[in-house]
């Protein structure tokens, strides 16, 4: 058998798996679609997060696939329908990044408060020395809405109580119970909109949350109110968050992925993208590094290992 990976995950992983099979790490991590479909036709388990987009193409072109491992929560990368048609098993990893998920947002909401990463370019680059420019604001006291309130959401809320902070969220498909021991309060978006102070998402990019933060939501914020997207470009309308963002509709924007963050052939090599909000002062970013920690690494390669193995049958 032979397995492939194709980003950077856990050495464990190919440690592991390397005792019962060949293991190939591709030269290009990760690599694009095409390179991609060049190298799978004889691998068995492809070892991936997020880039590229495993599609019937893709699929066809691998002709002994039998598991995708995804070290990362979300499968919208992936056509599961038909990777299930033809048999493979795919895995993900929910909730083993969730705690580092969790960090990078509240660290996103003291970077976008307190005007951290402006004040650290003035400084280090305008060679300036003026703390007067930088006058922030402190979460303490402040509404936090969570849409999307699974482990992630949950984890967010229970570090924003810390802060000080209340805590209101949406999740259709939780029971009251759960609300309740989180000590938060269930709100429809609309609602929850209206009242928070910060609002945070964390809900997989499917034809029902595509484009679900648009100008209608935004209409009804507050106008120094701060959107936080750590779960999938797209479920945020960048195009009406960028004209309310412009238009001081709205307070900031803080993000960890992007609309078009895995189209085309990705970002691999020398492939660039380039967005308006980049020009705007009250938006930051950075390149869907949530899970991007040691620790949560090597939680989700030994969780990975043990579902290829499972899957396998191997002992």
């Amino acid at each position: 058998m032979k397995c492939l990976i194709i980003d950077a995950v856990s050495s464990e992983i190919a440690e592991v798996l390397g005792k019962d099979m060949e293991v190939v790490t591709s030269a290009t991590l990760p690599p694009s679609k095409d390179e991609l479909k060049a190298q799978i036709g004889d691998v068995d388990v492809l070892i991936m997060r997020v880039d590229p987009m495993i599609d019937k193409e893709v699929l066809d072109a691998a002709k002994n696939l039998k598991v995708i491992g995804v070290c990362s929560v979300g499968l919208n990368h992936i056509d599961t329908k038909y990777a299930e048609e033809k048999g493979v098993k795919v895995f993900n990893a929910p909730g083993l990044n969730g705690n580092a998920v969790a960090e990078l947002t509240i660290c996103k909401m003291l970077e976008i408060s307190r005007n951290t990463i402006a004040a650290h370019n003035d400084v280090t680059v305008n060679k300036n020395w003026d703390k007067y420019k930088f006058v922030g604001r402190e979460l303490k006291g402040k509404t936090l809405g969570v849409l999307g309130f699974g482990r992630i959401g949950q984890r967010v809320g229970e570090i924003a109580r810390v802060f000080g902070m209340k805590v209101v969220a949406y999740d259709p498909y939780l029971p009251a119970h759960v609300f309740e021991q989180q000590e938060a309060t269930s709100m429809s978006i609309a609602d929850l909109c209206e009242v928070a102070d910060f609002v945070t998402i964390h809900m997989p990019l499917n034809d029902e949350t595509k484009n679900l933060f648009n100008a209608e939501s935004i209409a009804k914020m507050k106008n120094d109110a701060v959107v936080l997207n750590m779960a999938r470009g797209g479920i945020v309308n960048e195009k009406d968050m960028y004209e309310a963002l412009v238009a001081g509709k709205i307070g900031g924007y803080a993000t960890d992925v992007m609309e078009n963050e895995v189209a085309g052939d990705g970002l691999t090599a020398d492939a660039s993208f380039a967005s308006p909000l980049f020009d705007l002062p009250n938006f930051i970013v950075t390149p869907h590094l949530g899970a991007q920690s040691v620790d949560a690494s090597i939680a989700i390669g030994k969780h990975i290992i043990a579902k290829v193995k499972e899957a396998l049958e191997i002992a």
